[in-house]
């Protein structure tokens, strides 16, 4: 780990001045930076730490989930594991609360953050090994040795000629299919980020992994209202029940009329670059009565058009089948 300089912020404000600087980073429960700063992946040459601000986007203080209108409002200092026990969490949006338990420990949890979580990066190995020369998304141009490489646990759905390396976040994947925003901070003011527009695909540029600009703050996350979200449900396929990352994993909410979809959200985590909204998916199923043979029929489309390697190309039938036990426990939710 290379020498940093360490500032706790007291509020957001302070907060984003520091952060301007170059070679800062925001510092939250820590559980990605510092693992990738000890490995020499990461190296900041100042820390602030934003782990105490609990800010809505105003600035004032206030508690880590807010109860409104329009939905809940959860700051980005909030800890994965209070948000996973929270009860308006549990009782409108259990997809989130599934897909917070069924990442890390209950340790990492108990320091993860929303806002760190959102900024998680892959565990491609590749990009975790600093003696690796060949990583595009860790030193622009140089290659990606997973091309060729190990390749199990990488992405099938939106990789590029540059980086196949998947995304890791199970929070994330629920969020794509609550509609939820990202809300932020910079000199510029304050903006509301889709969180389907949050997360970029690596194109031709795997080192730009969203579309924060230098220096600019999450300040949180918001949940809308939405017909589908108490009917909601995640699902993670693994090597292990605890402490791995997804193989695959899929987020499905759905809301139901007339005994018929009117509304379907669909999203795909663990072979994708990004947390993936499968519209085509969604679109197949509205409009129709929910059956296993729909959900299979709709599942198929997820992966149309899906590249693989020889290691992971049992991913293509492994993401349609937890598609369709994603959308067989929402339609089994209250």
């Amino acid at each position: 780990m290379r020498p940093f300089s360490y500032t706790r912020a007291p509020d957001a404000a302070t907060a984003v001045t520091a952060g301007t600087v170059p070679g800062a980073a925001f510092l939250g429960g820590g559980t990605t930076l510092v693992d990738l700063m000890k490995l020499n992946v990461m190296a900041p040459t100042s820390l602030v730490d934003v782990s105490r601000l609990f800010t809505a986007a105003g600035g004032a203080a206030t508690d880590a989930i807010q109860d409104t209108p329009q939905g809940l409002r959860i700051a980005a200092a909030a800890r994965n594991s209070d948000v996973a026990a929270h009860p308006l969490v549990r009782q409108r949006y259990p997809v989130l609360s599934e897909a917070l338990l069924s990442g890390a420990s209950p340790q990492i949890r108990n320091m993860a953050t929303v806002g760190g979580n959102l900024l998680q990066r892959t565990r491609c190995a590749y990009f975790r090994d600093a003696a690796e020369p060949a990583c595009n998304k860790r030193a622009p141009n140089s290659g990606c040795a997973a091309m060729g490489g190990w390749s199990r646990m990488h992405a099938i759905i939106g990789a590029s000629d540059r980086c196949i390396a998947a995304h890791p976040s199970d929070m994330n994947v629920a969020l794509a299919v609550l509609d939820a925003g990202v809300y932020t901070r910079s000199p510029k003011g304050e903006r509301s980020i889709p969180l389907a527009d949050f997360h970029t695909e690596p194109g031709q540029h795997p080192e730009v992994e969203s579309v924060l600009e230098p220096g600019e703050l999450i300040v949180g996350v918001t949940l809308p209202v939405t017909p589908f979200a108490a009917r909601s449900a995640y699902v993670k396929v693994r090597d292990r029940a605890a402490f791995a990352f997804a193989l695959a994993s899929a987020a499905a909410a759905l809301a139901l009329e007339g005994g018929q979809i009117r509304h379907a959200r669909v999203a795909i985590g663990g072979a994708s670059t990004k947390p993936w909204r499968c519209r085509d998916v969604e679109n197949a199923l509205a409009g129709h009565a929910p059956s296993r043979a729909l959900f299979q029929q709709a599942a198929a489309l997820a992966v149309k058009g899906a590249r693989t390697t020889p290691d992971n190309a049992f991913k293509v039938a492994l993401v349609q089948r937890t598609i369709v036990r994603a959308l067989e426990r929402a339609l089994e939710a209250a």
